[in-house]
C-alpha cells in the first residue's frame, strides 16, 4: 500500500463513520464490511477512536441546548435533572454489557461478516415494520420522557453491541414502540450517544494505550476529522429528514446492503 492509499483508507472510513453513526444503519457494521469486502482495514482501536469526531459533531450542533441544560441543572430546574437521570438510565445497560463483553464483541462478533449482513437485513425489516405501524406517540418532547421509557430504550440500545444492529436504530425502535414520536426518538438518540461514545472512547483508549504509535495516531486524526465534518452535517439535517420521510429510506438501505453482502458471501465465497 503506497502513502496515498495509506491516507485514503482512514479518510474514507472517517467519512463512513460520520455518515452512518447517527443513522439507524449501524456505523460499526458498515466499517467492518468495508474492511471485509474492500480491504479498507484499520486496527480495531481505530474504529472506536474515530467516534470522537462524531461525538464532537453532536456537541457542536447542540452546544447551545447542552449549555442551557447544564445551566438549568445548576440552578435547580427539575426538568434538567429529570432529563439527566433519563439519559443515565438509558446508558446504564449498554455500559455494563459493553465492559463485560468487550473482548467477545470485538473478537468473535466483529469478525463475522455474515452475522453483520444478517443483522442489517433483519434490523432493516424490523425498522420498516415499526416505521409503518399506526403508532400514536405520547411523547414529542425529549425532556418529558418518563424514566421507565428511558430505561426501556437503554435495554434496546444494549442490542446494538451486536455489530449490524445499530445503536441509533435499536433506540429509535424502542422509543417509538413505547410512545416517543419519530423526531423525539431520533433526538433522544443524539443525547444518549454522548456518554456512551465518550465512555467507549475513553475505555478503549485506555485498553489499547500500548498499541497506539505515531502512524496509528495520524490515521486516527484523519478519520476523526472526516467523521466530525460529515457527522455534523448529518446531525444538523437528520431530524428534519426523519420528520418528513420517516425511517423507511434507512430501512431499505439496510436491507439492500444486507442482501448484497449475503449474496457476495454465499454465492461468491467472499
Amino acid at each position: 500500500m503506497n502513502a496515498d492509499q495509506g491516507l485514503f483508507v482512514p479518510l474514507i472510513l472517517g467519512i463512513l463513520e460520520g455518515l452512518t453513526e447517527f443513522l439507524p444503519v449501524s456505523s460499526t457494521g458498515h466499517l467492518l464490511l468495508a474492511g471485509h469486502f474492500f480491504g479498507l482495514t484499520q486496527p480495531t482501536t481505530f474504529i472506536v477512536l474515530i467516534q470522537l469526531g462524531a461525538i464532537l459533531a453532536v456537541i457542536t450542533v447542540y452546544f447551545a441546548k447542552l449549555g442551557m441544560l447544564i445551566r438549568d441543572a445548576l440552578t435547580g430546574k427539575a426538568y434538567a435533572w429529570q432529563f439527566a437521570l433519563s439519559v443515565i438510565l438509558a446508558c446504564f445497560p449498554a455500559v455494563i454489557a459493553g465492559v463485560l463483553l468487550r473482548d467477545f464483541i470485538q473478537g468473535d462478533l466483529w469478525e463475522s461478516a455474515s452475522l453483520i449482513c444478517w443483522t442489517l437485513l433483519i434490523g432493516g425489516v424490523i425498522l420498516l415494520i415499526v416505521d409503518r405501524l399506526p403508532l400514536k406517540p405520547k411523547y414529542d418532547d425529549i425532556y418529558q420522557l418518563p424514566w421507565h421509557v428511558a430505561l426501556i430504550i437503554g435495554l434496546f440500545q444494549m442490542l446494538s453491541l451486536v455489530p449490524g444492529v445499530s445503536r441509533s436504530g435499536s433506540t429509535v425502535v424502542g422509543g417509538m414502540l413505547f410512545g416517543a414520536s419519530k423526531r423525539a426518538a431520533a433526538e433522544f438518540t443524539f443525547f444518549i450517544a454522548l456518554p456512551i461514545m465518550i465512555g467507549a472512547f475513553g475505555y478503549d483508549l485506555y485498553k489499547s494505550r500500548d498499541l497506539i504509535d505515531a502512524s496509528i495516531a495520524l490515521n486516527v486524526a484523519i478519520g476523526f476529522a472526516a467523521a466530525f465534518v460529515v457527522g455534523a452535517l448529518v446531525v444538523r439535517y437528520l431530524l428534519g429528514f426523519v420528520s418528513k420521510y420517516g425511517f423507511a429510506p434507512f430501512a431499505y438501505w439496510r436491507i439492500a446492503v444486507g442482501i448484497a453482502g449475503l449474496v457476495a458471501i454465499y454465492a461468491f465465497g467472499q
